[in-house]
């Protein structure tokens, strides 16, 4: 059972969480670890180039909505564990494009769930014992929260807000219908917003230090007081890794950083860094290129998340504290214009999105 627990399926791997997972699992001893992923426009398997060819390592370019092949991979490398990342999850995008959100994320899960579930099937009872699908989701699907108070916990209510959310929390619904209707052991959780290396150039912390080194605006939506909790992705790898092997069959849990702060605030401390590590020849502050531009559309007041049951039930805390993690991010930035300038020139450049979400069709 031991080897079955280690022989781990990754689902969309090559992204930012799901790459940094693959080099976490790879480094704490996994026997297989076989990363699924499509490579659309956020995979990069640049961000895997430590443990390419590690010999317990193996990637596989493909789409979980295809179910035969899904079932094919599963029965060549006897995988014991699956934790499923893959999905579109920038929600400015969702406002302009909805469709690809509903067909990967809901319909893709889906057809994994659907390939899982024969798989699961074909198991002998110890191995079925030992097997787990652990889907990974956001904080989003929870809704909007009051600035001044309150907190999600596991029972809080779904409200999603945007057309990702809606899509993360369809998802959600249906790792949990597969457990309690066809017995499927699932474990869930729930995370804050994520920072650090390898995160995609369209996010607002890459986004503001790769702005801010060029020179060009920083965009702030509304007035910037929009509060979000933040987590260092490395924590958060850890975390996985421990619902994935540790978390109790059926439940859900949330991880977060216990950092909390304002659009706005985490803009200037960018600066704040930057100014520091990367002083501007005109011995001006970063902050001169802060600009405030107009809101999106749905922007969810606050997020807010009490990682409590995780801290207590499998031992796990964050260990980067926000200002720390984000030292260490605008460090790594600096250091690897290799990694984020081919993305800057051929994928994403830096342009505005999700403005009204006006042109929306099905296609």
């Amino acid at each position: 059972m031991a080897d079955l627990e280690q022989r781990i399926l990754v689902t969309g791997g090559a992204g930012f969480i799901g790459s940094a997972v693959c080099r976490h699992l790879v480094r704490s001893g996994a026997s297989r670890l076989i990363n699924l992923d499509k490579l659309t426009y956020s995979g990069n398997l640049h961000s895997l180039h430590e443990i390419a060819d590690h010999p317990n390592y193996r990637f596989v370019e493909g789409d979980i909505g295809d179910e035969e092949a899904v079932l094919d991979l599963l029965r060549g490398e006897r995988i014991g564990r699956i934790m499923h990342l893959a999905a579109e999850s920038h929600v400015d995008r969702s406002i302009d494009g909805p469709a690809i959100f509903l067909e990967t994320n809901i319909v893709g899960t889906f057809r994994l769930l659907s390939a899982t579930l024969r798989y699961f099937r074909e198991l002998d009872s110890y191995s079925q014992q030992a097997f787990r699908f652990h889907h990974v989701s956001t904080d989003e699907v929870f809704g909007d929260l009051p600035l001044e108070s309150g907190v999600f916990t596991e029972e809080t209510p779904y409200s999603p807000s945007s057309p990702y959310s809606a899509s993360k929390a369809g998802s959600d619904h249906l790792v949990k219908a597969w457990h309690h209707t066809y017995g499927l052991p699932v474990v869930l959780s729930n995370c804050s917003n994520n920072y650090g290396p390898y995160h995609f150039p369209e996010k607002l912390i890459p986004l503001v230090i790769l702005n801010a080194v060029e020179g060009r605006p920083l965009p702030v939506y509304g007035r910037g007081a929009n509060i979000r909790d933040w987590l260092y992705v490395e924590d958060h790898a850890r975390a996985l890794e421990r619902v994935l092997m540790d978390g109790r069959v059926g439940d859900t849990y949330l991880i977060g950083g216990r950092s909390e702060r304002t659009n706005l605030q985490v803009v200037e401390a960018i600066c704040a860094v930057l100014d520091e590590r990367r002083p501007k020849p005109d011995g001006g502050s970063y902050k001169d290129q802060i600009e405030f531009v107009a809101d999106r559309p749905g922007h969810d007041r606050r997020y807010a998340v009490d990682p409590s049951k995780i801290e207590r039930e499998l031992g796990w805390r964050a260990e980067e504290s926000f200002e720390t993690g984000l030292a260490k991010t605008v460090d790594w930035y600096l250091a690897r214009e290799d990694w984020w300038r081919p993305l800057r020139e051929q994928r994403y450049s830096g342009e505005r999105l999700g403005r009204s979400g006006a042109a929306i069709s099905s296609g």
